[in-house]
């Protein structure tokens, strides 16, 4: 970071705190899937040593984004010297290892290079850590990392491998089984691992593209590596999918269809998100985006359709929606403002990063009135989350970083490709393991 830059910014040796509500992040974008905080205070301000309270190594990169409860950090985990998939556990006090289970799984499977085995997060109620291997397997654990029950849903493969992480609803696990042949979303007794219901993705309906990507197969690129959504709208649940070409609304106690609106692009990154009754699927690689008024029933693909954008930025990482916007940071690294009710572009800035690689792979967060960031080279961006384009920080790591931030009882959870580190009140010193 250049000096003018660190001085505009007024970046001092102090920590900028939050004052929220403490409480566990028991799954990827935390306990309502929206990437809200409810706990604090937090940093705004850290570094590689400052403010860490502890760093863990990790045998190998991943993507995955850990889930904290109580005395407890979960991180799933693929090493590819061992042929291990695993669930890693580490105390949450000084980082030492707890336990690590799993199973050694070495049949080929597809993927990126980019995008390492177990990329899904792991999910938990404070009883039992759900987690899915792919086509390795389910798997769930007690916190003692004693297995519980596990299933085979059969291969996954897609060239570019999985992200989808489960979710655990009413003592039901929900999980997206994609994206590939035979991809579905299937409803796990959270006790037992037994199928209560499962639905099938729609199918693809070949045709003319609206994204331009084209991939190396046939056609293009298709494929949705969303999480699925659990919203609550006039007291009732629904669960909510953006699935290749469309998103969906499902029952999730019994998987009914409750609605369906066409005209996503067909290849997805993102997860939907919602705010303020409205929900909006944003479609990967100058994909779609489709913002919704929430509470439809059938075909909503217009009466409650707001507004579409089509070819926009390429998006992979999910946005939040605060106070009337929506506010997304693009892959190439440059944050846009967009009015929630009309799509119309409030502002668009390149985020000023620390690192040699300001793009971003990762899902942002909302602290209170601040926007964190992170992105491939192990920054994370503080932004105001207003009208008016306002940079607060960058703080950074110096490891390559594709998840994103989990935050409980004010202490913040990273993942990077070498370590798992503990960021919060602490003093200068960094506690390694």
């Amino acid at each position: 970071m250049n000096q003018p830059f660190a001085s505009r910014l007024g970046l001092v040796c102090c920590l900028i705190t939050l004052s929220l509500s403490g409480d566990n992040w028991p799954a990827w974008r935390g306990a309502d899937g929206l990437g809200i905080v409810k706990d604090g205070p937090i940093p705004l301000h850290w570094g590689a040593q400052e403010n860490v309270k502890w760093k863990a190594a990790l045998p190998a990169p991943g993507n995955s984004t850990p889930v904290v409860w109580g005395d407890c950090v979960f991180v799933t985990q693929a090493n590819p010297k061992t042929n291990e998939r695993m669930l890693m556990c580490f105390d949450r006090g000084d980082g030492a290892l707890k336990w690590k289970s799993g199973v050694v799984y070495d049949k080929p499977e597809t993927t990126h290079r980019t995008n390492p085995y177990c990329a899904a997060s792991p999910v938990t109620d404070g009883e039992r850590v759900v987690v899915t291997f792919a086509s390795a397997g389910v798997f769930c654990f007690d916190f003692e990392g004693n297995e519980v029950w596990r299933r085979d849903l059969g291969p996954q493969v897609h060239e570019w491998g999985n992200a989808s992480s489960p979710v655990l609803y009413q003592g039901l696990c929900l999980l997206y089984h994609g994206p590939g042949e035979g991809a579905a979303i299937v409803a796990m007794d959270k006790n037992t691992g037994r199928t209560v219901w499962t639905y099938q993705e729609p199918a693809f309906v070949p045709g003319p593209r609206t994204d331009g990507f084209k991939g190396r197969e046939s056609g293009g690129m298709i494929g949705s590596f969303s999480t699925p959504l659990l919203i609550k709208v006039a007291g009732q649940e629904e669960l909510v999918m953006s699935f290749s070409q469309r998103v969906q609304g499902l029952n999730p106690l019994t998987g009914k269809l409750l609605w369906n609106c066409e005209g996503l692009n067909p290849l997805i990154y993102t997860s939907p998100i919602f705010g303020e009754n409205k929900i909006v699927c944003m479609g990967g690689f100058k994909g779609t985006t489709i913002a919704l008024q929430a509470g439809g029933r059938g075909d909503i693909s217009e009466s409650h359709l707001l507004w579409e954008a089509v070819a926009t930025k390429n998006r992979l990482g999910c946005g939040i929606i605060y106070e009337g916007a929506i506010y997304v940071v693009n892959m190439d690294g440059i944050a846009q403002c967009l009015d929630l009710a009309s799509g119309e572009e409030i502002w668009e800035e390149r985020v000023e990063a620390a690192g040699a690689d300001g793009t971003s792979w990762s899902s942002m967060i909302l602290a209170g009135e601040h926007l964190l960031v992170p992105n491939k080279s192990g920054d994370v961006v503080v932004l105001k989350a207003s009208k008016n384009f306002e940079q607060v920080a960058v703080n950074s790591l110096g490891e390559t970083m594709n998840s994103s931030i989990a935050v409980s009882d004010g202490e913040l959870f990273i993942r990077t490709d070498k370590h798992l580190w503990c960021l919060g009140q602490a003093g200068d010193k960094v506690a390694a393991r």
